[in-house]
C-alpha cells in the first residue's frame, strides 16, 4: 500500500476515466469520444494509409443529361471531385450505376461523352453500365448509341479494364486497394443468361478476388429503407450471386428511395445489397456522389453521400445548403466486415512458414523460449495437457530452461499445448493457460535455481518480448493477472520506495481494464517506474515489447509505441536471484491466480532493440 493507503491498482482505476464500457459478453462498447473518432470517414482518410482506399459511386444522372432541358454541370463536378481528391482520399476507382441519359439518344450520348471525357477519362479508372433510360431489352440488343459511346473501345487503355462480354454491355475491372486486388463486375440493366454465363466465367478465372457487383436494377426499398430483391435482382441472386462467395457487395440504382439489406449466400456468408439513386432529390440529385471507404485494418466500410457541385457553392440557397450532404441511415453508414475471415473461403490468408530459432538469436539474446517441437519437444496435439515438470528449452544456449508447474494442485487442463499463434510469430505454437481467481488456480513455467537469468540485472539495457492472446469471450474476473515476471519481493532487494515491498521486482500484467501494466524496481532508484498501455482487445493475438536503453523504458504494442511510458529514470532490474516465470506474477512471494489465455514465443535480449529488430516479421 502507498503511504495514503491507496494501492497501485486503486490508483489506476481512479485515474482511468472509464475508457470503455465492457458488456457482459466481454465486448467493448466505445465511449462517445471514441465513437466520434471512429466515425471519421473517407474524406479524412489519407492516401498514405495502405490499409485504406475508397471506391466512389455515381448513380443515375439521367435528369442532368436530357436534351429536352437539363444541366450536366453537377455530374461533371462529381467526376472532377473524384479526380481532384484521388490522392488525398486514396480513391482507387469510380463505378457508375446506369441511366447516364434520359432518352439514350445520339445527342444525349454526345453530352455524356463530353462529361466523362473532360471530367475523368485518363485520370481515374472507372466503369459504366447501361440503364433502362439508355437502352431497351436485355444485353443481346445489338448496336445502340450507348454501346458506340461507352463500349469496350472506350476502356481499352484503362489500367483496370479486364474485358467485356461479346455483346459489349457487360465488363469487368480489377482494382488495387488496401494491399490486395478486387474485382468489379459492371453488368447491364437486364443481364441475359448469356451475360450471366460470361460473368461466371470471369469469376472462374479470378477465383481468389473479392468481388463488387454493380448493375442498374437489383433491389428496391420501402420508405424505411428496408430493401428487397427486385425481379431482375432475384435473377442475378439465383443465377450468379448466391453461389459465388466472392461477391460480398452488390449495388444498383433505378429505384428510389435508397435502401439496403443483407442476404446470406450459399456459403453462409453475408452479401450486402444497396440502392444508390437520388434523381428524385433537388436538381435531379445534384450529381450526388457516394463514397465507400474501405478500412481493412478496422474491418469496416464507411459510406458517405454528398454533392461536390453543391459543396463548391460559395453562397448556397437554403435548399442547396440542406441538400449538400445526406446523413440518413441509408445515406451515411458503416458496414462491419472482418475481411480476412469473410474472404477465407475463397482466398485463405497466407500463413508464413515458421522461422527457425537461429533467426531469433540476435546479438545479446539472453533467453529465447518457444513452444513448438524446436523448443518444447514433441507434442501430442492441440489441447494436450502439459505435464508437471515438462521442460521448455532456452534456445539461446544460456541454460535458462523453463519447467512447467501447476499451481494450487490445479487440474491437468490448466495448462495445455496449442497450435494457435500470432500470424507473425516465429513458432506456430503456444501454451494455453486457464488461470482464475476465487479460488486461485493457474500454472507457470519458471527457471530452475541457478539459471543465469535469475540474477541478470541488465543495467546496460534490455528488451523483453512476448506474444499473447486474451480469450473471446473473456469470461470471469482476471484483473491483475501476470503474463511474465521475476519471482521474489521488492523488499528483498531493499526497495521500499514503491507501492509495496511485497511487489514482484519486475512484472508484465493485465489490469482490470485489460490495460497492460509493466512495473519494474530498477537498480538505479528506490521507485517503481510503471508503464500503462491502452485496453488490449480480446480474441486477437498481441505482440508486446518492453525496451529499456539503460535510462528509460518504452513499451511497444504490435510494433507501436504506447503513450503512458514511465517518465522516471530506470536502469536495470533489481533481481534477487529467484526464477523468471511465464504465466503469473507473485505478490508477497506467492503466486495467486495464473494467466488466462495463450502465450507464445518469448525472448529477452540484454540490450535495447529497435522495432525493426522485434520478433514481428519485417
Amino acid at each position: 500500500m502507498s503511504p495514503s493507503g491507496v494501492s497501485r491498482r486503486s490508483v489506476l482505476s481512479a485515474a482511468v476515466a472509464t475508457p470503455a464500457v465492457v458488456a457482459a459478453s466481454g465486448t467493448v462498447t466505445p465511449t462517445s469520444a471514441e465513437a466520434a473518432q471512429t466515425a471519421q470517414t473517407s474524406r479524412n482518410h489519407g492516401a498514405g494509409d495502405g490499409a485504406r482506399f475508397t471506391i466512389a459511386v455515381l448513380p443515375d444522372i439521367q435528369y442532368l443529361i436530357d436534351e429536352g432541358g437539363s444541366d450536366h454541370e453537377p455530374a461533371l463536378a462529381s467526376l472532377r471531385w473524384a479526380v481532384r481528391e484521388r490522392e488525398a482520399h486514396n480513391i482507387a476507382f469510380l463505378a457508375q450505376l446506369g441511366d447516364l441519359t434520359e432518352h439514350g439518344t445520339e445527342a444525349e450520348m454526345r453530352i455524356a461523352d463530353k462529361v466523362f471525357r473532360t471530367g475523368i477519362d485518363g485520370r481515374l479508372p472507372y466503369s459504366v453500365l447501361a440503364g433502362n433510360h439508355d437502352v431497351t431489352d436485355d444485353d443481346q440488343r445489338g448496336d445502340t448509341p450507348y454501346l458506340r459511346t461507352f463500349g469496350p473501345d472506350r476502356f481499352a487503355n484503362s489500367s483496370t479494364y479486364g474485358g467485356s462480354s461479346p455483346d459489349g454491355y457487360n465488363s469487368f475491372h480489377t482494382v488495387e486497394g488496401g494491399g490486395r486486388t478486387w474485382l468489379v463486375l459492371a453488368l447491364d440493366w437486364r443481364v441475359s443468361d448469356a451475360g450471366i454465363g460470361w460473368a461466371q466465367g470471369v469469376l472462374d478465372r479470378h477465383p481468389t478476388l473479392p468481388t463488387i457487383l454493380t448493375t442498374h436494377d437489383i433491389v428496391s426499398a420501402d420508405e424505411s429503407g428496408e430493401a428487397t430483391l427486385s425481379e431482375h435482382g432475384r435473377h442475378l441472386w439465383d443465377g450468379l450471386i448466391r453461389g459465388n462467395d466472392q461477391i460480398f457487395l452488390a449495388m444498383g440504382g433505378h429505384y428510389w428511395p435508397c435502401g439496403r439489406t443483407t442476404l446470406t449466400n450459399d456459403a453462409g456468408n453475408a452479401v450486402h445489397l444497396h440502392i444508390t439513386n437520388y434523381q428524385d432529390r433537388y436538381y435531379g440529385g445534384a450529381g450526388m456522389l457516394r463514397t465507400y471507404a474501405f478500412d481493412l485494418a478496422r474491418g469496416r466500410i464507411d459510406v458517405e453521400t454528398f454533392s461536390p457541385w453543391l459543396l463548391d457553392k460559395k453562397d448556397p440557397t437554403p435548399l442547396e445548403a440542406e441538400t449538400v450532404e445526406l446523413t440518413g441511415d441509408v445515406d451515411r453508414f458503416s458496414i462491419e466486415i472482418a475481411f480476412a475471415e469473410r474472404f477465407a473461403g475463397f482466398a485463405p490468408p497466407e500463413n508464413p512458414e515458421p522461422r527457425p530459432p537461429s533467426e531469433m538469436l540476435v546479438a545479446g539474446t539472453a533467453a529465447y523460449w518457444r513452444f513448438d517441437d524446436a523448443g518444447f519437444g514433441a507434442v501430442a496435439g492441440d489441447g494436450t495437457p502439459v505435464r508437471n515438470g515438462a521442460r521448455a528449452r532456452d534456445l539461446s544456449g544460456n541454460g535458462n530452461d523453463l519447467v512447467a508447474v501447476r499451481l494450487h494442485d490445479g487440474p491437468a487442463d490448466v495448462l495445455t499445448w496449442s497450435a494457435g499463434h500470432h500470424v507473425g510469430a516465429p513458432a506456430h505454437a503456444s501454451l494455453r493457460f486457464d488461470g482464475a481467481k476465487d479460488p486461485d488456480r493457474g500454472a507457470v513455467l519458471h527457471t530452475r535455481r541457478g539459471a543465469p537469468i535469475n540474477t541478470a540485472r541488465f543495467e546496460s539495457g534490455y528488451t523483453i518480448e512476448t506474444f499473447f492472446r486474451l480469450p473471446d469471450p473473456f469470461e470471469g474476473d482476471h484483473a491483475w493477472m501476470g503474463i511474465l515476471s521475476w519471482e521474489g519481493r521488492a523488499g528483498e532487494a531493499g526497495k521500499d520506495g514503491g507501492y509495496s515491498p511485497d511487489d514482484a521486482v519486475c512484472s508484465l500484467n493485465v489490469t482490470s481494464e485489460r490495460f497492460l501494466q509493466y512495473v519494474v524496481y530498477p537498480t538505479s532508484t528506490d521507485d517503481d517506474p510503471t508503464c500503462w498501455s491502452h485496453a488490449i482487445p480480446v480474441g486477437r493475438w498481441t505482440h508486446v515489447a518492453v525496451v529499456n536503453d539503460g535510462r528509460r523504458t518504452v513499451v511497444y504494442v504490435d510494433g507501436s509505441r504506447i503513450t503512458r511510458n514511465a517518465a522516471q529514470r530506470s536502469q536495470g532490474i533489481s533481481t534477487v536471484g529467484k526464477p523468471f516465470a511465464i504465466g503469473g506474477t507473485q505478490s508477497g512471494g506467492r503466486f495467486g491466480q495464473g494467466f488466462y489465455g495463450h502465450i507464445g514465443d518469448t525472448r529477452i535480449v540484454s540490450r535495447a532493440l529497435s522495432p525493426r529488430e522485434f520478433m514481428l516479421p519485417r
